[in-house]
């Protein structure tokens, strides 16, 4: 998972709005969004390693992480960051207490963002510089360095997110299909940052600005799907769209009513 934009308490009977890329190796195997048996998990699942890049329950629990890139760390892990949002959707743990347990042990993961969170609470961390913090209600952009770090590639998708996609959200006359086509047009854009302006983060200059747009395509290595999320006070509605391969362009949809927990 490469770039995510957060509405968190932001718009009003929604309390999460969130739309995000995952890129990844064209090559490495992947399950598309669906329930995963035994757990209460609805996610993506990275077959290679086991985990997911992002997930929700019916609990209202919702998780998702990016890689913090850094080309300089020549370490391996044995550890999965897609592990990181598995054990917390299958916890009972509050956003805070999980992350907080996990920065003890964070140094055995590669770089990761992670924002973790449930109904009333939502947590951001990064294990390369970010201590765990609860999220004031307000707009929250990432990709592959630090939130705070201000990339020309998260402004960007900041940009488009507060002036396009949250107004439309907010006006009852724009319909259910308008509002996904304009996530897609959002999520789709492939204009890179000038190379003055791409951050440093260990690899080619070729390699930044490749992965310096949005939506990111290349021989082996690109967005592999598209997603949608939005939480109000009963049901989560979750468009997943393929972006690689035979399946490009297929959206898997889920619609997942809250258990009758009462919103504090």
């Amino acid at each position: 998972m490469c770039i995510v934009a957060i509405a968190w308490h932001v718009l009003e009977d929604m309390p999460l709005c969130l739309i995000s890329n995952r890129d990844e190796f064209y090559h490495r195997p992947t399950q598309n969004l669906h329930y995963w048996e035994n757990s209460p998990i609805h996610a993506g699942r990275d077959l290679q390693s086991g985990g997911t890049w992002m997930g929700v329950t019916a609990s209202g629990r919702w998780a998702i992480v990016t890689n913090f890139r850094d080309g300089r760390d020549k370490n391996s892990y044995n550890t999965s960051r897609g592990q990181l949002i598995q054990h917390f959707l299958e916890s009972e743990e509050t956003p805070i207490r999980f992350a907080q347990a996990l920065e003890k042990q964070q140094c055995d993961y590669a770089g990761f963002n992670l924002f973790i969170g449930d109904r009333t609470q939502a947590v951001y961390m990064s294990n390369r510089g970010e201590a765990p913090y609860i999220l004031p209600k307000g707009v929250y952009v990432v990709s592959n360095g630090l939130m705070s770090e201000g990339w020309e590639k998260t402004k960007h998708l900041r940009q488009r997110f507060t002036q396009e996609l949250l107004p439309m959200m907010q006006l009852a006359s724009i319909s259910a299909d308008d509002r996904e086509s304009a996530v897609w047009n959002i999520l789709e854009d492939d204009r890179k940052v000038i190379p003055n302006l791409l951050p440093d983060t260990g690899i080619s200059l070729e390699m930044e600005a490749l992965l310096s747009s949005t939506f990111i395509q290349s021989p082996v290595y690109g967005t592999r799907c598209s997603n949608f999320l939005t939480l109000s006070h009963h049901a989560w509605q979750w468009a997943e769209k393929s972006q690689q391969g035979e399946n490009a362009g297929q959206i898997e949809r889920l619609i997942l009513s809250l258990k009758s927990t009462s919103f504090r």
